[in-house]
């Protein structure tokens, strides 16, 4: 007889977990932040060579997807430091324990929509 069941857990079958959402995340927050990085860095040398470019680089932050833009990257910078907090304290060998393992992942996730909102709220009194 043939066996139709697949041997390992399939992706229609398989559980998603707190952990592996943090953990997938947390490696697309990393190449996201590598990007913006560079295109920071690539935006300083652009303001460098003269004040037209500054002008031109404030209307787009000043607009509303240059708004939506920070936003997403001080969501992103925000996640991808509470994960590495929480990696850092599994790498001391503490928080394998399931329930414990939901709870950072949980902390991590809201933690990092709560310091978006701070630093929204800061920003906005600054300026």
């Amino acid at each position: 007889m043939e066996n139709k069941a697949p041997l390992s857990p399939h992706i229609q079958i398989y559980k998603w977990h707190i952990s592996s959402l943090v953990s997938i995340s947390h490696r697309i927050t990393g190449i996201i932040n590598i990007i913006v990085i560079t295109f920071i860095c690539l935006l300083a040398s652009l303001l460098v060579l003269g004040k037209s470019n500054y002008e031109i680089i404030n209307l787009f932050l000043s607009s509303l997807i240059g708004k939506f833009f920070i936003l997403g990257l001080t969501w992103s910078f925000s996640f991808q430091i509470l994960s590495e907090i929480r990696h850092l304290i599994m790498d001391l060998g503490y928080g394998f324990e399931l329930r414990t393992t939901k709870i950072t992942g949980l902390i991590v996730i809201f933690g990092s929509i709560i310091l978006t909102v701070a630093f929204y709220l800061i920003g906005k009194n600054f300026f």
